[in-house]
């Protein structure tokens, strides 16, 4: 014990004669001289997108796909989102990361009010991201954190919840400062921006048509239906200059994977080849495509090694998928399916989706075309439903097969799905949804978001449904909230609902 308390009074004492020693020229000797102490937005923007798409591409995969009849991941255990079945522990990834990335954003607005010259385009282009991140939020959630978020930095370390009506109120407000920030911006460097390589005009395009897309989703809720209505309105036939929108496939905004560096797919990362062939072609999804003869499943003309660009094989029988929603002990066995997302063929990797450049999904030009048509055939804005309608097909199939040459017309003849004079509005609605379903393949939740907002397209009921046969209407919160944000949480729940999947989110209510 005396040889411990001596050596430790002489490690006192040493400190005692080395502390002040220490803090001379602290700073200057532990300053890196060759690194910044900040970032810039240059150099945050990219890994921003990165990591905010790695999100949606997972939840895209893991949930959406499940739940929109895309694929099923055939299992006989409990808590199968295919059966509408989700654990309250799927719900904590999305919310973690994707604040982190609008933390991130955030940062890159802030950064760039003290940068010259290109500081409007920055702000800008941060506006629409935490705009986009907000709503992809709000629409799995509800009710969240907006005003008080991202705050830690001002001690706000739990947050009040905004009431999703509020919510959106602030993207539209974002939405309309980045659009004015960015008339008239001038280009950023292209190597920090791997969507838009730089094009502010065409980030500003991408705000205009996100927009479009989130006044489209309020436009059933009653008391904002009408503002909804009049400002598509003046976006599209009033006021189109002041708000510019895409106008062509290349304008859509994507993040093509290159597969070098950080720009290599998150599925190609993260995702083993086995586990990625895993889940089997849902039959809702593979059959519409199946009956139209429809050219993103024409190994032919876009295939290679037998396998289609999606990833998806013709088998003996021709292609074939599993229904979803089965009762559990009732599903088919998977090799009796011909389908392969992924896979290796003669030992050479096939072109699919776990590799494919076009799976880094934010919004595309065939989306909005059907935004546009939907609002044309409910009488909202000048100019043909049926034009419109037409343009987000070819655009959608373009997107995937550059080289289709077959005209539109043809193609919705053959396939039955041209608007009829005899078409009423449900008639309508039903084949821009469907046809809007495939456009959306991809885009992280939004075909569940959409089919929450109208019922379309119309999928089939397994009997194996949980949650009363009804599709989920939100994840819950992460289960840590209650605990971390226990006040805020209650208050929540009291002005939302229950925290459950089968409370409705503010816009689905009538």
């Amino acid at each position: 014990m005396k040889t411990i308390l001596r050596i430790t009074m002489i490690y006192m004492t040493i400190l005692v004669f080395i502390a002040p020693g220490c803090q001379k020229d602290f700073k200057e000797i532990n300053t890196d001289p060759n690194g910044t102490p900040t970032a810039s937005p240059a150099q945050l923007l990219a890994p921003a997108l990165v990591n905010t798409l790695t999100v949606n591409m997972v939840r895209n995969r893991n949930l959406n796909n499940e739940l929109m009849q895309v694929t099923v991941n055939q299992t006989d255990a409990e808590a199968t989102i295919f059966r509408y079945e989700i654990r309250r522990n799927l719900s904590d990834y999305a919310w973690n990361n994707l604040y982190v990335q609008l933390n991130n954003f955030k940062d890159i607005y802030n950064l760039a009010n003290s940068t010259a010259n290109i500081d409007k385009s920055y702000r800008g282009i941060s506006l629409i991201c935490q705009a986009w991140i907000f709503s992809i939020l709000t629409d799995t959630y509800g009710d969240i954190p907006y005003s008080e978020a991202l705050q830690g930095r001002n001690l706000i370390f739990e947050p009040k919840f905004d009431l999703q009506k509020d919510v959106y109120a602030g993207i539209f407000q974002q939405l309309e400062e980045a659009n004015t920030l960015l008339a008239g911006a001038p280009n950023i460097p292209a190597g920090s921006d791997p969507v838009y390589q730089g094009n502010a005009s065409r980030w500003r395009k991408f705000g205009n048509s996100l927009y479009l897309r989130l006044l489209l989703r309020l436009s059933g809720k009653a008391e904002v239906a009408q503002q909804s209505i009049d400002k598509i309105k003046d976006m599209v036939d009033t006021n189109p200059s002041n708000y510019p929108r895409m106008v062509n496939n290349d304008e859509s905004a994507i993040l093509r994977w290159t597969g070098v560096g950080p720009f290599t797919s998150p599925y190609v990362l993260s995702v083993r080849e086995q586990d990625w062939r895993d889940p089997a072609i849902a039959s809702f999804f593979i059959d519409h495509l199946r009956d139209w003869n429809d050219p993103r499943l024409d190994i032919s003309t876009w295939g290679r090694n037998g396998v289609n660009r999606w990833g998806i094989s013709q088998g003996a029988n021709g292609f074939a998928g599993v229904q979803s929603g089965y009762t559990p002990g009732a599903g088919e066995p998977k090799q009796s399916f011909f389908y392969s997302i992924g896979s290796v063929v003669s030992g050479a990797p096939a072109q699919t989706l776990q590799n494919d450049p076009l799976t880094g999904m934010m919004m595309n030009y065939a989306e909005l075309q059907f935004i546009l048509a939907e609002a044309a055939v409910k009488g909202w804005i000048n100019g043909s439903a049926e034009d419109f309608y037409k343009s987000g097909v070819l655009n959608s199939i373009t997107l995937w097969v550059p080289t289709w040459n077959i005209s539109v017309d043809t193609y919705l003849f053959n396939a039955d799905m041209q608007f009829l004079p005899t078409d009423g509005l449900a008639e309508k609605m039903e084949k821009i949804h469907l046809q809007k379903y495939y456009a959306l393949f991809l885009t992280d939740n939004q075909q569940w978001y959409e089919y929450r907002r109208t019922g379309y397209p119309t999928l089939p009921k397994g009997a194996g449904l949980r949650n009363n046969g009804i599709m989920p209407a939100r994840m819950t919160y992460p289960v840590y909230v209650e605990s971390a944000n226990p006040t805020n949480y209650k208050l929540a729940v009291a002005a939302q609902g229950p925290d459950e999947i089968f409370t409705q989110v503010w816009w689905q209510k009538p």
